[in-house]
Order: structure tokens, then sequence, then C-alpha cells
């Protein structure tokens, strides 16, 4: 609560409510370990740790009403929660899978573009070395902007920007690239700034239409881009230049057409 008040997101969490909210965490534990290991055969003990680490709680807050959703959290039933401005908290067991399959190193530098409740670039901050991420609603960004530090989570950096065009700033590039928002293709830039060896997940399919796919890239250490679909999933689209950028290369339904020579797995 103290965390909430350095952050500048006031709060009426009472004593009671917190203890019957840490009450329900074990079992949402229990159920992200036995989530990944049904779908992935395994969980993987860095991504449970940055779990059990980060205080979901902390994140469940409606931003436009400046009103504290902590008693939610760790819900039997997962799922998204709203934070205004047509953002979202992703439900956790999702948040548990793309952690995984994007398979952060503690040395990596990773780039999440949609920075939405901040959760995603958190538990990336646990695994990782440096944690950026972009969220292009501004007074979204600049208000998640400042709940990092009150939790000592120094290595996460955020900006308002418009994440196609990634982050080139940073030198080197990134090891992961994690977009948390429905792209109808993937960015040419993205794949400029992703380091070889390097992994991309990315939800690419129409605006708030069913169908899209979760696909996951990967560059070889000769800049050769492969890909491979994953599983459904549903998200708010990205917005910005991704809405009125005709798709380099290749067709409408040619998900992989701005990759570099690209190929499926």
């Amino acid at each position: 609560m103290e965390a909430m008040r350095k952050s500048g997101r006031p709060t009426d969490l009472t004593e009671s409510q917190f203890q019957a909210i840490q009450a329900r965490k074990p079992a949402a534990m229990q159920r992200i370990e036995t989530y990944l290991k049904e779908r992935l055969g395994a969980a993987d003990p860095a991504v449970l740790r940055a779990f059990q680490e980060v205080p979901r709680e902390y994140f469940h807050y409606n931003y436009p009403e400046h009103r504290s959703q902590s008693g939610v959290a760790y819900e039997d039933d997962p799922k998204p929660w709203a934070l205004g401005y047509g953002s979202a908290l992703s439900d956790y067991l999702g948040q548990a899978y793309m952690t995984q399959v994007c398979k952060p190193q503690p040395g990596d530098t990773t780039l999440e573009i949609g920075t939405g409740s901040g959760f995603q670039s958190s538990l990336l901050s646990r695994i990782v070395q440096h944690s950026y991420s972009i969220e292009i609603i501004e007074p979204l960004g600049q208000a998640v902007g400042k709940i990092f530090a009150p939790l000592g989570y120094e290595n996460v950096q955020t900006r308002v920007g418009d994440g196609y065009f990634g982050w080139p700033e940073v030198k080197g590039g990134f090891d992961v690239i994690i977009v948390t928002c429905a792209a109808q293709y993937a960015p040419p830039d993205l794949f400029k700034q992703l380091k070889p060896g390097g992994r991309m997940l990315i939800p690419i399919g129409q605006p708030f239409k069913r169908g899209q796919l979760l696909y996951v890239y990967t560059k070889d250490e000769d800049g050769k881009v492969r890909s491979r679909k994953d599983v459904g999933v549903f998200f708010i689209p990205m917005t910005g230049a991704m809405m009125n950028r005709p798709k380099p290369g290749g067709g409408a339904g040619d998900a992989t057409a701005a990759a570099p020579a690209a190929s499926a797995e």
C-alpha cells in the first residue's frame, strides 16, 4: 500500500482485504504451474519465481477513474481487466504462457510493445537484465511509467510512443520482443531491432475479431527469420502507424510478409 501511495495512485485497500488477496495467491500460482505444464510440458522455474515476486494486485488499477481494483487480483477464473483508455490487464494464464514461450534469460534485453498495466514488463524485469516497454496511449503511459520505482524495479524503462517503430535508440537491439496488442502484420522495424538468436512474439489478426493467432519469430545467427503459428489469441489492436501503413511486400493474408527472408517452421 505504501508503494501504491508513492506511485501516485490512491487506494482504500484495508489490511483484511490485502490478506484475502494473499490467501488467493497460492491457488493462482498452482493454476499457473498446471497450465504451463499442460500447454508446454513443463513450467519454467524462472517464470514461476517472477509471478511469485511481482505483486499482481499492484497493477489492478482504473486510471481514468483513479480507482484501485486490487481486491480482484488472483481471481479463480482468470480474465482481462479494464485499465481505462481502451487498455486492459491481460489474464495471468495468458501472460504466463507468453512469458515462457519467449524464453527470457538472465542476461537478456527485452522490449514490450504495449505497456498497458506494466505487469508484463515487470515480470520480464525479474528474469532479464533490462526490460523496455512502449505505450502509445499517452495518459496511460505517463501514469504507468511512475509505478516501477516504488517497487524497486530499476531495470524497467518505459516511454510513450508508437511501438510500430520499436526503440531504435537501444544499442545492440533486443533478445526478446513481445507484442501485447494485435497487429495486422509484423512491423519491419521490429525485425531490424531483434538480435541474432532473438525471439519475437506477436499476435496477428484483424482488430476486434476472432481468429487472431500468436506468431513466434526467431532470428538465426546469420539473420534469417523463421516463423511459426502458435495458439489462438484475442488482443486489443495495435494503433498508430499500423492502422495507416500498407503491409510491406505481401498480400492481406500473408502474416509473415514483413519478415526478411522469413520461412515457416
